[in-house]
Parts: structure tokens; C-alpha cells; sequence
């Protein structure tokens, strides 16, 4: 099971902006690269504290997770979801200010000690239906991102001689001080422009069409976010390309209604077939299910199919379909009708005799939930 993320940094639930910061800096700096070349278990680690920190520091995130768990994010939000499968460079790009001059101001030890800068990331909706939710779904799309232009070189900027990043110092009443800020020349990116194709924007840049094909698991949520990393756009010179983020959103079922990985379905069947019994047809995610309801079924029970809800996104079993009997009483009856019931109004077969082990509407909303 994946360790939680508070305990992976050490803090509680409580623990303000800052000090998840702070942890987070402790953490990576043990584990970093630099300071066990060769230590796959240090790797781990330090891959699993940058993933608890890319959630617990976005606001958004953090709330999703607090109610969700790893649900909101295996699979899909983070880093691609489970930390075994980041990339570093992906790590070293987003977090590299949070070490400040550590590693000789280099996050991740690039060579040189130049930073690599990551490009802007691209932002798509997803729309699926409730069976592509329960079953898992390959989606191709069409995207339109910025791409290196054929031809296109770059050189050192000289402003920060490759390093993104410029020193400043300052007199101040308790004496020097030195800061960094990103480079104007270069705005962080440690090269400029050398040559650029007749057809390429100012920063060497050309907008092209490309399909991108998008691995869905089962399970997922209406506003949950995955991550394709590599496709958003390019960055200048030798930088990492942004991450296309697909906002899943969950088109309405005609019959279903979903409640978390359950499933509902109200099933209306006439007072005859209440009566008789009978067996029905039920649409479920995965085609038609027969169920057959015995003689004297009653109006508001509720029966469970067991495994033919939604799949849990962390593999832990499926949902169930639960299926709303209600008997539907007919509005307009003709005189023979009218007869036959007028006939029984006093037949004690007609007279309701709920019995002790029948339960209220509010018994079986609570049971629900529970």
C-alpha cells in the first residue's frame, strides 16, 4: 500500500505552507542524487518526497487529497502517478529554487551547473461516458503545441553565463546581502536564441498539430486531472518540454447514477409484476444484467448487485449497482379495473401489514451511508 504523504515528509495534517517547505527541503536534501550517487533506495525516496511535495503544496491538491487519499492522484495526478515512474529531470526543473545555492546552486547536478528550464504546460477536457469511466479508455486527441523549429540554434546567454539565474548584492543596514532572481536575458532558460528559422517565433518556437494518445484507468472522477508528461509545449534551447494536463469530465448516464464507485438505478415495475414477480432486464456498465424479483416484492426495496459498480482507481475492488424498486401506480383506470380493486379494498391480502423486519425510508437511507 502507498505510504501516506504527511508521513512520507514527516508533518501533519495541520502543518502550514511553509513548513511543508521546510520538510520538504530536509527531506530531498538527504536524499538527494548528490549525496548518495549510486543508492537506489536514496532515488526512491527522494522521488517520493518530491511527489508528496507537488500535492501538499498546491492548495487544490492538498484538499482533494485530505478527502480522496491517493485515489485523487494514483494513476493520474502528480507525477503520472506513483513516483517509481518520475522522471528526475521533471523533479529538478519544477522544485530546483527550493534549494537555493545547495548543490552549488544546481538542482539535480546538471552539468555545468545550468538549470534546466521546463516548458509551459498544455491544459485539455476530456469528456467520457460512464462505461469508458468503469472500464478504462485509450483517448487520442488532437493538440496544438509550440515545438523547437527545424534549424533553430541557441548559445550561452552571456547575461548569466548559462546559468538562468543572476547574483545580486545589496548594502543593507545589517550589511551585504546577496539574492537571486531569474535572468532577464534569458528568463531562466541559460541560453538565447543564435539562429532562427524565417518561420519560427522570437523564441526559435513553431505551433504544430499532434496527436497524443491518453491512457485513462477505471475509476476515475468528474474533475480529476491526469498528467501526460512531455507533451505540453517545448522549451528553448536544451530544456524539458511542459506536461499536458486532461481535466476528466463525466457526461451523465440516462439511467445510472453514480455515488462514488456505487451505482443506482431505479427499476419501476407495475403493481402486477410487484404481485407476481418477474424477471428484468437492468442496464449496467458492463451490458444487461437479469435479476428476478420474487412474488410480493414491495415499492422503496432496494436490492444489491454486488461487483457492478466502479472499479476503485487503487484496485481495491469494485463498487456495487444497487437497484430502487418502485412499483408505479397507474394514474387513469377503466371501469373493469376500477372494479377489481373497489372488490378487494377490504381483501386483508390488500390491507398493508409491514412487518417488524421491514424498514423505514429513512432506515434504508442510512444504511446507504453507512
Amino acid at each position: 500500500m502507498k505510504k501516506d504523504f504527511y508521513e512520507i515528509l514527516g508533518i501533519s495534517k495541520s502543518a502550514s505552507e511553509a513548513e511543508i517547505k521546510k520538510a520538504y527541503r530536509k527531506k530531498a536534501i538527504e536524499f538527494h542524487p548528490d549525496k548518495n550517487p549510486g543508492n537506489k533506495e536514496a532515488e526512491e525516496n527522494f522521488k517520493a518526497a518530491a511527489e508528496a511535495y507537488e500535492v501538499l503544496s498546491d492548495p487544490q491538491k492538498k484538499a482533494k487529497y485530505d478527502q480522496y487519499g491517493h485515489q485523487a492522484f494514483d494513476g493520474a495526478g502528480g507525477f503520472g502517478g506513483g513516483h517509481g515512474g518520475m522522471n528526475m529531470e521533471d523533479i529538478f526543473s519544477q522544485f530546483g529554487d527550493i534549494f537555493g545555492g545547495a548543490f552549488g546552486g544546481s538542482f539535480g547536478g546538471n552539468s555545468g551547473g545550468q538549470r534546466r528550464m521546463k516548458g509551459s504546460n498544455l491544459r485539455i477536457k476530456v469528456k467520457l461516458t460512464l462505461e469508458e469511466v468503469a472500464n478504462g479508455v485509450e483517448k487520442k486527441v488532437k493538440v496544438k503545441r509550440k515545438v523547437q523549429a527545424p534549424g533553430v540554434s541557441y548559445k550561452t546567454c552571456s547575461t548569466c553565463n548559462g546559468q538562468g539565474q543572476v547574483m545580486r548584492v545589496t548594502n543593507t543596514i545589517l550589511g551585504r546581502m546577496q539574492s537571486a532572481s531569474t535572468c532577464p536575458t534569458c528568463g531562466g532558460s541559460g541560453q538565447i536564441l543564435d539562429k532562427k528559422p524565417a518561420n519560427a517565433d522570437a523564441q526559435g518556437m513553431l505551433l504544430e498539430d499532434e496527436t497524443v494518445s491518453i491512457k485513462i484507468p477505471a475509476g476515475v472522477v468528474d474533475g480529476m486531472q491526469l498528467k501526460v508528461s512531455n507533451k505540453g509545449n517545448d522549451a528553448p534551447g536544451n530544456g524539458v518540454p511542459g506536461d499536458l494536463i486532461v481535466a476528466i469530465e463525466e457526461a451523465e448516464h440516462e439511467f445510472l447514477k453514480r455515488e462514488g464507485e456505487n451505482l443506482h438505478f431505479d427499476l419501476y415495475i407495475s403493481f402486477a409484476e410487484a404481485a407476481l414477480g418477474v424477471s428484468k432486464d437492468i442496464d449496467a456498465v458492463n451490458g444487461k444484467v437479469r435479476i428476478k424479483l420474487e412474488e410480493g416484492i414491495q415499492s422503496g426495496k432496494i436490492l444489491r448487485l454486488k461487483g457492478k459498480g466502479i472499479p476503485s482507481l487503487n484496485g481495491y475492488g469494485t463498487g456495487d449497482l444497487l437497484v430502487h424498486i418502485n412499483v408505479w401506480t397507474p394514474k387513469t383506470l377503466n371501469k373493469e379495473q376500477k372494479q377489481f380493486f373497489e372488490n378487494n379494498l377490504t381483501n386483508e391480502n390488500f390491507i398493508p401489514q409491514p412487518e417488524k423486519s421491514d424498514k423505514s425510508f429513512f432506515e434504508k437511507v442510512k444504511d446507504m451511508f453507512s
